[in-house]
């Protein structure tokens, strides 16, 4: 009686719920499929809309010049007009654990099923710790050379602009994470090629900022929202909440290699350190590190201790250690950005470099991507300790690579299979691959 109170897609939902708990029975899970049929024999909430953007309509109209229009004198328009906004209402997402539902629950669930083993099957493989690799510069630049992008590793994996990008370390399957600015997390086994390859959940209620493979269990994938840190754990087909706050968060990285421990940035300028292994959703200590903004966060690879803090015109390393509620002050500060900073990373191998992206186009590199695009961020390949990658404005469409010198060392381009800009990019920790994301969901693999 309760189920015929319901709306089509809570009833489509839980019957995936179900779906989900007799495949999770069948692989031995059982504890998690007694809760996944714990929760389809309950009256799910109803789900909360956004309130709609105003109208273009009630809006006033502004007059906008033709290179704004991207318009050439003869009236010609030109091509890939920037990414517009989507009038989407986009659903809450509930506070707590949460089952990993396909978003909307259409498609073949049989498809979902494999995609969750796969997931499950390369992550019981060992990793294998990288450190101290330094590659000859010119079989570095061979590596690159040989890497190409097809059609067939060309796929829309969310619905909206990817903001966040991880890739599972497995040496046998491509498999990538995209996080998108409503909240979904689309992953994606490249290895497969049939249509239905990747498949959409929804664990959070707001843009996707960051996302890390748990380097000690890959079987884990945390992401990071608005409003939330969780843990998509595919042995348990649950998101968990790790973290829930009132600030709005910004990024997060892990403060040691069991991934238990992490620090959280927020939005308001502010520091959290977050203990998975604690229960409930609050931090252990929040932390004013004298920021108006923190956009990223990361840990130094070698002395866990230290983490760096990007964010407005600062760069700075801090010490953990040492952190406390007010009067943080950093160990080093890295001058010189004069706009606003979108990252800073630490060097995967020794720390000893560290690589930034400012709106003052340093590098003599155009980084402003405009209000439609995700914010360029460079990003070390964890295979090289002196270079990196990160997106371009330049045409034809790009994503480069740069020695720490500032040398350009390669372009990834096919004129043929990219013609968008991908701000958002990732490389594999030990296989010769680089995962591009673009403003409309899609990803590009080389």
């Amino acid at each position: 009686d309760e189920r015929s109170q319901l709306s089509a897609y809570e009833r489509k939902r839980l019957k995936n719920i179900t779906e989900n708990a007799k495949f999770f029975a069948a692989l031995k899970l059982h504890e998690s499929a007694a809760r996944l049929n714990q929760i389809a024999t309950k009256r799910q909430p109803h789900v909360t809309k956004r309130a709609k953007p105003k109208k273009a309509e009630d809006e006033t109209v502004r007059r906008r010049s033709m290179r704004l229009q991207r318009v050439e004198p003869s009236g010609i328009p030109m091509p890939e007009v920037s990414a517009q906004p989507e009038a989407e209402e986009y659903p809450q997402v509930p506070a707590g654990p949460l089952p990993m539902v396909l978003e909307g629950e259409m498609g073949n669930s049989k498809l979902t099923e494999d995609l969750l083993a796969t997931w499950m099957r390369i992550s019981e493989v060992l990793l294998v710790t990288i450190a101290d690799i330094f590659m000859m510069l010119s079989r570095y630049r061979d590596s690159l050379n040989s890497m190409v992008l097809s059609e067939d590793n060309i796929k829309k994996v969310v619905k909206y602009r990817v903001c966040s990008l991880a890739i599972h370390p497995s040496e046998s399957i491509t498999f990538v994470a995209a996080g998108d600015k409503s909240g979904q997390i689309g992953l994606w086994n490249v290895n497969c090629k049939s249509e239905e390859g990747a498949h959409i959940f929804v664990p959070h209620s707001y843009l996707v900022s960051c996302m890390h493979f748990s380097p000690f269990n890959p079987a884990h994938l945390l992401s990071l929202s608005d409003d939330t840190l969780r843990c998509g754990d595919v042995t348990r087909a649950v998101f968990d909440e790790v973290c829930r706050s009132e600030e709005s968060l910004s990024s997060f990285d892990f403060l040691e290699d069991t991934a238990s421990t992490a620090i959280v940035g927020h939005w308001d300028g502010n520091v959290a350190i977050v203990d998975r292994r604690t229960p409930g959703t609050s931090s252990e200590l929040s932390a004013d590190i004298g920021f108006k903004r923190t956009r990223t966060v990361h840990v130094h690879p070698v002395h866990k201790q230290y983490f760096i803090a990007a964010g407005s015109v600062d760069v700075c390393i801090y010490d953990v250690r040492y952190l406390k509620s007010n009067g943080n002050k950093p160990v080093s500060s890295l001058k010189g950005h004069t706009k606003s900073v979108a990252s800073a990373y630490f060097s995967p191998v020794t720390g000893n470099r560290v690589v930034t992206v400012c709106a003052d186009d340093k590098l003599r590199h155009n980084s402003n991507t405009g209000r439609w695009l995700t914010r360029f961020r460079a990003v070390w390949d964890p295979k090289q300790e002196d270079c990196f990658v990160v997106g371009s404005m330049a045409r034809p469409r790009q994503i480069e690579v740069f020695q720490d010198t500032g040398e350009l060392l390669h372009c990834f381009y096919n004129l043929d299979c990219l013609g968008s800009v991908c701000s958002i990019n990732v490389v594999h920790p030990s296989r010769n691959i680089l995962v591009g994301g673009n403003s409309s969901g899609r990803l590009h693999v080389f």
